[in-house]
């Protein structure tokens, strides 16, 4: 006869089973939970949790138990709610220090540059600043100020416009709280100098699906860029190809485009499993 935390699990062995995701139910619970609690701003009571993942209370007693006894969970007794804990944090520096966005994003943007001839690069946003992390020159194109470890205003380039569309407006409006927080490299017609601008701007971005950029950064230059987005559609990175504007007619720009969000796509897949969309 089967104790009752005993008849759960079973039962819950079999409704995994019947759903076809797992054969090692535990072990998936346990990542179901983590990522949940990943995904949430907060710490969350453990009867939520059970709640919200379909899962009998017992079993997740259990797993927390298990998993605040290694660390990966912490119970906050006063509010009787759990949140990650500091064996988590270990996992997210030792995966920052791995550097998988740079390996996994270097190849695709070789390739991308090998189809189209022009240089591509892959930027991370830091602050208000994107963070350029990968740079792939194209043969016998001019050197770009994009060069790894650089960094440059995010509102400025379309790496950094992709990354704040795909931001929730409250975010962008925190990063961007007065004019103060607007500067300029060169003096370019409809320069984005004041909030309301840049709003206007991130909109057109949603509604296009990409964005661009017009000597903002380099006079002469323009760019193209798209995001890479994780699970919950959260801006990871945004990829951009950066060409001389003379070179390439506005009516080629939206196949560009398409080029370079199908490579912000396949990144998104190797690193979280989705496409950015």
């Amino acid at each position: 006869m089967l104790d009752t935390e005993a008849r759960h699990e079973t039962g819950g062995a079999i409704q995994m089973a019947s759903k076809g995701t797992s054969k090692v139910p535990a072990a998936e619970n346990t990542l179901r939970i983590l990522k949940l609690l990943a995904s949430r701003r907060g710490p969350m009571a453990a009867s939520q949790i059970a709640s919200t993942l379909g899962l009998p209370r017992s079993s997740v007693y259990h797993l927390l138990g298990v998993m605040e006894a290694n660390g990966f969970v912490l119970h906050l007794h006063e509010e009787q709610r759990y949140g990650l804990g500091i064996s988590a944090f270990e996992l997210s520096s030792a995966y920052s220090r791995q550097e998988p966005l740079s390996r996994l994003g270097r190849p695709l943007l070789a390739s991308l540059v090998d189809a189209l001839g022009e240089s591509a690069h892959l930027a991370v946003l830091h602050g208000r600043d994107v963070l350029y992390i990968v740079e792939e020159r194209a043969k016998n194109r001019p050197s770009l100020v994009t060069d790894v470890g650089v960094r440059l205003p995010s509102h400025l380039t379309a790496s950094g416009r992709a990354i704040l569309a795909a931001l929730p407006k409250s975010q962008v409006r925190a990063l961007y709280p007065n004019a103060a927080a607007f500067t300029a490299r060169h003096e370019v017609a409809g320069a984005i100098m004041k909030y309301s601008a840049l709003s206007s701007h991130l909109d057109q971005v949603r509604q296009r699906g990409y964005a661009t950029e017009h000597g903002e950064v380099t006079p002469g230059f323009g760019s193209i860029a798209a995001a890479v987005t994780d699970h919950l559609g959260w801006p990871t990175a945004a990829v951009a190809v950066t060409f001389l504007e003379d070179k390439l007619p506005a009516e080629q720009w939206p196949a560009l485009a398409a080029r370079v969000q199908k490579v912000a796509d396949e990144l998104s897949v190797r690193l979280h499993g989705r496409p950015a969309r």
